[in-house]
């Protein structure tokens, strides 16, 4: 099976994080430390036997999960191999708990510096009294960018109180338990992590990196302006949405067409 090699899973998994998005080869291989060569071999295997598929945009060639056809593997594995039991499904299952507002969200970027605190800040203000917003970055000994907060306070938001950290934070014992989980950067959407408690929605919104913009003070301030608006858009069609009436394939499907949407 071609799942049950290490190597091919490891690009399965990381696949699955970017999904229904993909993403480029060099990209995959940089992020999992594998040579081009095992991975386009790798890549070659899951795309013959249906698990992903691969398309030209341009110059670069964007491989994603073929969710229809995982779906299927998983309803057989489900209800043939295993008769439909549930007491043969993973005991995490067991931990989901209903939500209730308000919800609580986390946005992960790589170094918490600039589009998750973004994030943070912007839906701190929408879905004031609905959510709770938090951020935290894979990447330690991050701190807030200057341009960041500069577009933060020409927008009105608040910055009292925002400050880079770390996503360990928000994994012990007595952090608070998320309903939501957005990765808004491709670093951080790569990176493998322990399951979060009681199986937060997520999803990922890949933003281009506005640390990265080079040239002159007035481009590099565009890039940010930028990546707020795209987070901003995201946020606003996410707090519509009318999450209490949506069962939990909807919402996902919602929160994957956000992450598609571009200006």
């Amino acid at each position: 099976m071609a799942l049950g090699h290490p190597g091919r899973l490891s690009v399965f998994r990381m696949l699955m994080r970017l999904a229904p998005s993909g993403g480029r080869p060099t990209e995959i291989a940089e992020a999992l430390g594998l040579k081009q060569n095992t991975l386009s071999h790798y890549l070659g295997e899951l795309e013959t036997c249906g698990l992903i598929r691969s398309v030209r945009q341009g110059r670069s060639l964007f491989y994603s999960v073929d969710l229809a056809r995982t779906a299927g593997l998983v309803d057989y594995l489900v209800n043939d191999c295993c008769r439909g039991r549930a007491d043969f499904l993973c005991e995490a299952a067991e931990e989901r708990t209903a939500m209730s507002q308000p919800y609580n969200v986390l946005f992960i970027c790589s170094g918490n510096s600039a589009r998750s605190i973004f994030a943070e800040a912007i839906l701190s203000r929408i879905g004031a009294g609905k959510f709770r917003a938090y951020s935290a970055g894979t990447r330690p000994g991050s701190q807030l960018n200057d341009f960041a907060v500069a577009i933060l306070k020409r927008n009105g938001l608040d910055t009292d109180g925002l400050r880079a950290k770390h996503v360990s934070e928000f994994e012990a014992p007595d952090a608070p338990r998320m309903d939501f989980i957005f990765t808004v950067c491709d670093a951080a959407a790569a990176e493998e992590c322990a399951p979060w408690p009681g199986q937060p929605i997520t999803a990922h919104w890949g933003v281009p990196d506005p640390v990265k913009a080079t040239g002159t003070e007035a481009e590099k301030g565009l890039a940010f302006a930028k990546a707020f608006s795209e987070l901003n858009r995201h946020i606003l069609a996410f707090s519509a949405l009318p999450i209490e009436q949506l069962d939990r394939v909807a919402l996902q499907r919602s929160l994957d067409t956000i992450g598609l949407t571009r200006a």
